[in-house]
């Protein structure tokens, strides 16, 4: 067999990450008492290879070899794009514990496999689990329901892993998640949408429960508007789930960016709305709202304290009224936080997570009863693309050219309105090489989102100042008797944010007058 291909399938697997001090109760689930036959445990070590400069990471592949006892074998995965559920992976028995690059002819690394690089290649971190497989059939499906736990260690560090996988061998996604929702339901188990090896990367580089972005999604001409929607879908996700630790942590950044995770989400279902129309879509809408709202206040607060609050308090330090009038703030902020936390740690968070990644991976939105509905799901995406951006870009001009006029409900909706578009522009931009040449497209692009994202700054912070002077004049007012000083420090901070008005109302027309001028990147 030295040096054939590897065959290729497709891996479509379930993470659920859980605490060790649980693990005991998965064997009382009643499913799994029954097993037969007997689930086998065994103790497996996988090194994962890499160059210092991380290149295989960057392009999104993975290289790992596996010692089962005396047996060796090599596996090399394709990150999935958005963060799918099925990925294409390669795996081939080796002698030895060394990767076997002649048994990567025929794979997504091949075309990587240059003398430099060939050289590069070293263990980077490895992991040690005991694998317990519970093999499970009925109905038409086959499932791999895998126990691993154990550590992740890169040679300095060393963390414990504790998490169940389900493989589907036989059947479709939808039993899959069926399975995965019994477990949930029977233990605090949440979903997982990291892999080892991405774990085991950002042990390497010290990044771990630190906030996450939105990672760039790449779509491609001829996919069809459905399979674009669940990978846009899938990586929003993605990123309000990685955000968890450094919300749980306190971090600020986390809250932020777990709102923008839902956010880039909730537009996606706004833009591709055609194709969402069932009470399934409807439940999931539903708990999204809910959520947002738990989150809301935490970020508004922050925001309020660190850019209002904080600077009257340490110009201002003798007027009276000031000091408990921001202590009330920082406590509320307090509050909101631990209000935010407790929302991503309750187990209705966790079925949130599961219910949204089944939804958008086997949900009935996927195979439509309505006609209109699945040609519209049909359609190339570049096509749904270009009368998205064009819609969305309409309204932003015809708002736009009153902003001056607007009042505080109308600008929201613009800032609204623009939101939206940036994101689709984002959701789309690697769509359109193709229709211009790639420089000239490239060129229209880095002009076009940078002056859409500072006209969305500028309408967040005219949203902001209507959003602070209603909390500070509460808060001024708030109790039956407020004394004087306490209403004269409320003023103040309602002044300095009114005070502002002028100058966020100028910047924001500047940013919708450079923005006119660009010639969008999708003509």
């Amino acid at each position: 067999m030295h040096g054939t291909a590897p065959i290729p399938h497709k891996e479509i697997e379930v993470k659920l990450e859980l605490s060790p001090a649980n693990l005991p109760d998965l064997k009382k689930i009643p499913l799994l008492r029954t097993v037969k036959p007997s689930p086998k445990a065994e103790s497996q070590v996988s090194v994962y290879f890499d160059t210092n400069e991380q290149k295989l990471r960057k392009k999104g592949l993975m290289l790992r070899v596996r010692r089962e006892g005396c047996q060796h074998t090599q596996t090399i995965k394709a990150t999935a794009n958005g963060g799918s559920f099925e990925r294409d992976e390669w795996e081939a028995e080796i002698a030895g514990n060394e990767p076997d690059l002649d048994r990567a002819k025929g794979t997504v690394l091949e075309p990587l496999l240059t003398k430099k690089l060939r050289r590069g290649l070293k263990p980077v971190f490895e992991t040690r689990v005991r694998r317990t497989v519970y093999p499970l059939a009925d109905n038409g499906h086959a499932i791999a329901l895998t126990v691993d736990q154990g550590t992740i260690e890169t040679g300095k560090r060393s963390l414990p892993l504790c998490e169940i996988e389900l493989e589907l061998k036989r059947g479709n996604a939808a039993d899959l998640f069926d399975l995965a929702r019994k477990l949930t339901q029977a233990l605090p188990a949440r979903l997982a949408v990291k892999s080892k090896s991405e774990r085991g990367y950002e042990i390497l580089d010290g990044e771990q429960e630190l906030p996450v972005k939105a990672a760039a999604i790449a779509l491609h001409a001829g996919m069809s508007a459905r399979e674009a929607f669940k990978t846009i879908g899938l990586a929003c996700l993605k990123q309000a789930i990685n955000n968890e630790p450094a919300l749980i942590r306190g971090d600020p950044e986390g809250v932020h960016q777990m709102r923008v995770g839902l956010r880039r989400l909730r537009a996606a279902m706004s833009l591709f709305g055609a194709l969402l129309r069932d009470r399934q879509t409807a439940a999931i809408k539903s708990e999204l709202k809910w959520l947002a709202g738990e989150l809301g206040p935490a970020r508004e607060l922050e925001v309020l304290v660190n850019r209002v609050v904080a600077p009257m308090k340490r110009q201002r330090r003798r007027w009276r009224g000031m000091p408990s009038l921001s202590h009330e703030f920082a406590e509320r902020r307090d509050a909101a936080l631990s209000r935010a936390q407790a929302a991503v740690q309750s187990a209705r968070f966790r079925a949130l997570t599961l219910e949204v990644a089944a939804w958008l991976e086997a949900g009935r939105w996927n195979s439509p009863p309505d006609d209109l509905v699945r040609d519209r799901g049909d359609l190339p995406i570049e096509t749904f693309a270009l009368e998205q951006l064009a819609r969305r870009w309409r309204k932003v001009r015809k708002k736009g050219r009153k902003l001056a006029r607007l009042d505080a409900r109308n600008r929201h909706k613009l800032r609204i309105q623009t939101k939206k578009l940036r994101y689709a522009a984002e959701f789309f931009a690697t769509l359109f090489s193709t229709k211009l040449s790639t420089k000239r497209a490239l060129k229209r692009r880095k002009q076009f989102l940078p002056a859409l994202e500072c006209l969305q700054d500028g309408l967040g912070d005219l949203n902001d100042i209507a959003v602070h002077e209603k909390r500070i004049a509460a808060m001024g007012v708030r109790r039956r008797r407020s004394n004087a000083s306490r209403v004269f420090a409320a003023g103040l901070l309602t002044g300095r944010e009114d005070a502002r008005m002028d100058a966020a109302m100028t910047a924001a027309t500047d940013a919708y007058a450079d923005l006119a001028k660009i010639k969008p990147f999708w003509r």
